[in-house]
Protein backbone atom coordinates (compact mmCIF):
# COMPACT_ATOMS: atom_id res chain seq x y z
CA UNK A 1 0.00 0.00 0.00
CA UNK A 2 1.21 3.50 -0.81
CA UNK A 3 -0.46 6.72 0.31
CA UNK A 4 0.50 10.38 0.65
CA UNK A 5 -1.15 13.64 1.60
CA UNK A 6 -1.80 15.33 -1.71
CA UNK A 7 -3.13 18.70 -0.57
CA UNK A 8 -3.83 20.66 2.57
CA UNK A 9 -6.74 23.10 2.47
CA UNK A 10 -6.09 26.57 3.83
CA UNK A 11 -9.17 28.73 4.40
CA UNK A 12 -8.58 32.23 2.98
CA UNK A 13 -10.57 35.46 2.84
CA UNK A 14 -9.83 36.14 -0.85
CA UNK A 15 -8.26 34.00 -3.56
CA UNK A 16 -6.33 36.75 -5.32
CA UNK A 17 -4.78 38.33 -2.21
CA UNK A 18 -3.73 34.87 -1.01
CA UNK A 19 -2.24 33.98 -4.41
CA UNK A 20 -0.25 37.23 -4.38
CA UNK A 21 1.11 36.56 -0.88
CA UNK A 22 2.17 32.99 -1.55
CA UNK A 23 3.64 33.61 -5.01
CA UNK A 24 5.27 36.99 -4.40
CA UNK A 25 6.38 36.75 -0.78
CA UNK A 26 7.01 33.01 -0.36
CA UNK A 27 7.94 32.24 -3.97
CA UNK A 28 5.32 29.47 -4.31
CA UNK A 29 4.27 28.38 -7.79
CA UNK A 30 0.63 28.69 -8.86
CA UNK A 31 -0.12 25.21 -10.20
CA UNK A 32 -3.83 25.54 -10.90
CA UNK A 33 -6.50 28.23 -10.80
CA UNK A 34 -9.75 26.87 -12.21
CA UNK A 35 -13.11 28.59 -11.89
CA UNK A 36 -15.72 26.15 -10.58
CA UNK A 37 -18.63 28.57 -10.11
CA UNK A 38 -19.32 32.27 -9.73
CA UNK A 39 -17.82 32.19 -6.21
CA UNK A 40 -15.61 29.08 -6.07
CA UNK A 41 -12.23 28.34 -7.63
CA UNK A 42 -9.81 25.42 -7.39
CA UNK A 43 -6.51 27.12 -6.51
CA UNK A 44 -3.42 24.99 -5.88
CA UNK A 45 0.06 26.26 -5.00
CA UNK A 46 3.36 24.66 -4.04
CA UNK A 47 6.78 25.89 -2.92
CA UNK A 48 9.71 25.48 -5.32
CA UNK A 49 10.95 21.90 -5.43
CA UNK A 50 7.86 20.61 -3.63
CA UNK A 51 7.20 16.92 -3.64
CA UNK A 52 3.67 15.65 -3.66
CA UNK A 53 2.04 17.83 -0.96
CA UNK A 54 0.40 21.02 -2.16
CA UNK A 55 -1.59 23.89 -0.68
CA UNK A 56 -5.24 24.26 -1.73
CA UNK A 57 -6.68 27.72 -1.13
CA UNK A 58 -10.30 27.44 0.00
CA UNK A 59 -12.21 30.71 0.11
CA UNK A 60 -14.38 31.03 3.21
CA UNK A 61 -17.97 30.45 2.14
CA UNK A 62 -19.83 31.60 5.27
CA UNK A 63 -19.36 33.43 8.57
CA UNK A 64 -18.23 30.31 10.44
CA UNK A 65 -15.50 29.61 7.90
CA UNK A 66 -14.54 33.28 7.77
CA UNK A 67 -14.03 33.24 11.55
CA UNK A 68 -11.38 30.52 11.14
CA UNK A 69 -9.30 32.44 8.60
CA UNK A 70 -5.88 32.93 10.18
CA UNK A 71 -6.63 30.68 13.13
CA UNK A 72 -7.24 27.21 11.77
CA UNK A 73 -5.25 25.63 14.60
CA UNK A 74 -6.11 27.81 17.57
CA UNK A 75 -2.88 29.80 17.45
CA UNK A 76 -0.50 26.84 17.10
CA UNK A 77 2.04 26.52 14.31
CA UNK A 78 0.02 25.14 11.42
CA UNK A 79 2.34 24.40 8.53
CA UNK A 80 6.02 23.52 8.18
CA UNK A 81 8.04 24.88 5.28
CA UNK A 82 11.48 23.33 4.75
CA UNK A 83 14.31 24.90 2.77
CA UNK A 84 17.76 23.89 1.57
CA UNK A 85 19.21 27.34 2.37
CA UNK A 86 17.70 29.00 5.45
CA UNK A 87 19.53 32.32 5.33
CA UNK A 88 19.03 32.89 1.58
CA UNK A 89 15.28 32.39 1.89
CA UNK A 90 14.93 34.08 5.28
CA UNK A 91 16.53 37.29 3.98
CA UNK A 92 14.48 37.21 0.76
CA UNK A 93 11.25 36.69 2.72
CA UNK A 94 12.09 39.56 5.10
CA UNK A 95 12.77 41.82 2.08
CA UNK A 96 9.31 40.85 0.78
CA UNK A 97 7.71 41.95 4.05
CA UNK A 98 7.02 38.56 5.61
CA UNK A 99 6.47 39.01 9.36
CA UNK A 100 8.61 36.75 11.53
CA UNK A 101 7.35 36.25 15.08
CA UNK A 102 10.40 34.43 16.47
CA UNK A 103 14.08 35.01 15.98
CA UNK A 104 15.96 32.32 14.04
CA UNK A 105 17.45 29.65 16.27
CA UNK A 106 19.75 26.68 15.91
CA UNK A 107 18.00 23.60 17.27
CA UNK A 108 18.98 19.94 17.36
CA UNK A 109 16.92 19.33 14.21
CA UNK A 110 18.10 22.39 12.25
CA UNK A 111 17.76 26.15 11.85
CA UNK A 112 14.21 27.37 12.53
CA UNK A 113 12.04 30.44 12.85
CA UNK A 114 8.31 31.13 12.81
CA UNK A 115 6.48 33.46 10.44
CA UNK A 116 2.90 34.56 9.89
CA UNK A 117 1.11 34.33 6.59
CA UNK A 118 -1.10 37.21 5.45
CA UNK A 119 -3.93 36.05 7.72
CA UNK A 120 -1.88 35.28 10.83
CA UNK A 121 -1.49 31.50 10.45
CA UNK A 122 1.82 30.47 11.97
CA UNK A 123 4.39 28.55 9.93
CA UNK A 124 7.64 26.93 11.05
CA UNK A 125 10.39 27.73 8.54
CA UNK A 126 13.16 25.14 8.83
CA UNK A 127 16.41 24.07 7.26
CA UNK A 128 16.77 20.55 8.61
CA UNK A 129 20.23 19.39 9.67
CA UNK A 130 21.94 17.11 7.18
CA UNK A 131 21.49 13.49 8.12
Amino acid sequence: MQQHIAQIALVVRDYDEAIRFYTEKLNFRLLEDTTLSAVKRWVVLAPPGAGQCRLLLAKAANDEQLSSVGNQTGGRVFLFLHTDDFWRDYHRMREQGVRFVREPAEESFGTVTVFEDLYGNLWDFIQPKAQ
